[in-house]
């Protein structure tokens, strides 16, 4: 697991931008911004869309406050380019069929569902700064609600 202070581990994934274009991103593309990095488990499922639609209904007041939000989950490109037009997604989304950038920050491993221990994504989300610092990790994250948490936590409401 992160803690706030550590480097965020560097990755690069193929995905789609907010505007829904293909390519390859890396993390450090995106030094000198702000960054809200989430995991969430998979495309079009009733947890994972809650928190996609929150995030898409509150990134104005997140890019004003010059903060980018990005979307990771194993789920294929593909996967994510109809999550994302089925629910007006503006925000990037990469694929990460290995898993390997979810476990390097933590977001893959042993959970409880339904009483039953899985391994699987553990939904989370990391506030990076400019240097690639991470500043703010939430493990094991209810979907519902958690928007309105990381807003809060990070002050900008």
């Amino acid at each position: 697991m992160l803690k706030e202070g550590d480097k965020a581990p560097d990755f690069c994934l193929k995905g789609i931008d907010g505007d829904g274009k293909e390519g390859e991103f890396c993390l450090k593309d995106f030094k000198g911004k702000k960054v809200i990095l989430y995991f969430y488990p998979k495309d079009n499922t009733p947890g994972c869309t809650t928190e996609a639609c929150d995030f898409r209904d509150n990134i104005g007041l997140l890019t004003e406050k010059g903060f980018t939000v990005i979307g990771v989950s194993p789920d294929s490109v593909e996967s994510h380019k109809k999550f994302r037009e089925k629910h007006s997604l503006n925000f990037y989304l990469l694929s990460d069929p290995n898993k390997e950038v979810a476990k390097a920050y933590g977001a893959y491993g042993k959970k409880k569902m339904y009483g039953k221990e899985t391994e699987g994504i553990i939904r989370s989300t990391f506030y990076i700064d400019e240097e690639g610092v991470v500043k703010k990790a939430w493990y094991n994250v209810k979907a519902k609600g958690h928007v309105e948490k990381v807003i809060k936590d990070l002050g900008l409401s």
